[in-house]
């Protein structure tokens, strides 16, 4: 009976360790402008499990490609040659166009919007301007699996699309009112029908629904976003 008794309380410590595992993150910051004016902003997971190495390497290498103008850049690149390479690229196109007094600009800005024993989220706004008739800002909403570091897809999130879908188109139309009367929700999507967000983000309010710039409606009209209680839809997504 003793045995079995201490059995029983190494398996309950064993799964409430397991329950417990919590990543610890800093806030990470480079700054230049001896170039072009770059700054990135970002946290950074501080624990020693694996979990934390691979929410580093995967939002590092999504941070790094955010900054490449050209084909994209393998798993290992670092941040600081993303920028080192960002920045060579202004100085090449200043000695080819001195004329130009524009500086580029990178700005980018990661904040944790969620964390729980089950889910991180991590929003990364970045915004680049290299000159042409406005710069270019655009949201990701980045979602990893708390214990084990692993990147969760769209798919990964949502328990019912169909479902969910209904309850969003539902809350855009009141937000496309409230911004152009005259929109139809074939106009916002090109003709085409209703679409979720390329990705979906979680607040402690609820379900973040964002769609960047150009993903619909006009530039001018902006990003969209809003957020939908966990109790309306927390039958349809696999995180409340």
């Amino acid at each position: 009976m003793k045995k079995t008794y201490c059995l029983f309380i190494c398996i309950l410590v064993l799964f409430s360790c397991k329950e417990d595992i919590s990543i610890i993150f800093s806030e990470k910051n480079i700054e230049s402008s001896a170039g072009a004016e770059i700054s990135v902003n970002y946290p950074k997971a501080t624990s020693t499990n694996e979990g934390s190495e691979l929410i580093n390497s995967t939002l590092e290498n999504y941070i790094a490609n955010q900054l490449n103008l050209g084909d994209e850049l393998s798993k290992n690149t670092k941040i600081e040659d993303a920028l080192k390479q960002f920045n060579n690229e202004f100085i090449s196109f200043k000695e080819e166009f001195p004329e130009v007094s524009h500086k580029w600009e990178a700005f980018i800005d990661g904040e944790i919007t969620y964390q729980s024993p089950e889910l991180i989220c991590i929003a990364v706004n970045s915004y680049l301007d290299t000159g042409g008739a406005h710069g270019n800002t655009h949201i990701k909403f980045l979602n990893f699996d708390a214990q084990t570091g692993k990147l969760l897809s769209k798919e990964d999130l949502i328990l019912n699309t169909d479902e969910l879908s209904k309850v969003v188109e539902k809350k855009l139309k009141t937000e496309i009112k409230a911004n152009a009367d005259d929109q139809s929700m074939e106009d916002v999507f090109f003709g085409k029908d209703f679409q979720l967000p390329e990705s979906i983000g979680y607040s402690d309010e609820g379900l973040i629904i964002l769609y960047n710039t150009y993903e619909i409606a006009s530039y001018a009209q902006g990003i969209i976003e809003f957020t939908i209680p966990f109790e309306e839809i927390s039958s349809f997504i696999t995180v409340n």
